[in-house]
């Protein structure tokens, strides 16, 4: 079983380290869409993934349409602090595609637009505009995993 997260114009590269990290350890892979706010080869990069990067499937699209084109058949979810869906409110199945825009504006309204039905957001207070992407990635993926009974976790 593998989930995917996308992350469409990550900016901050502890961020992407963090979630590389989170998908070494569940075995999701990784797909950044350009452009990016860091080099690849950035140090704290690289630091936040620790030794785990052998361990991640990462893809690198010019646009997010080239993610939808690699899977024409997949079952995007798109993650918005505007949404009006919570995140636990679907049923998450081998395959599907968790995507989160950048830090500093999330993902393009356009996009959110297009794909209602499929918005998600994660519960919080008024005391704050958003979650740390990481963590964001972090909640919704373990979410699919306990959904299907965490298969092949120890």
């Amino acid at each position: 079983m593998a989930y995917h997260i996308v992350l469409v114009e990550p900016e901050i590269p502890a961020n992407t380290g963090n979630i590389a990290r989170t998908c070494a350890a569940t075995g999701t892979h990784l797909h950044l869409v350009r452009p990016l706010g860091f080099r690849t080869d950035d140090r704290t990069l690289k630091r936040a993934g620790l030794d785990y990067w052998h361990a991640v499937h990462v893809h690198y699209y010019d646009c997010f349409e080239e993610v939808r084109q690699a899977y024409p058949d997949g079952r995007f979810f798109f993650a918005s602090t505007r949404a009006a869906r919570r995140y636990c409110d679907f049923a998450y199945r081998d395959g599907d595609l968790f995507v989160f825009g950048k830090e500093t504006k999330g993902l393009p309204q356009q996009l959110l637009d297009a794909n209602p039905e499929t918005c998600i957001r994660l519960p919080m207070t008024s005391a704050v505009r958003s979650l740390n992407l990481a963590n964001s990635a972090a909640i919704v993926v373990y979410e699919a995993l306990r959904q299907n009974g965490f298969p092949g976790m120890v």
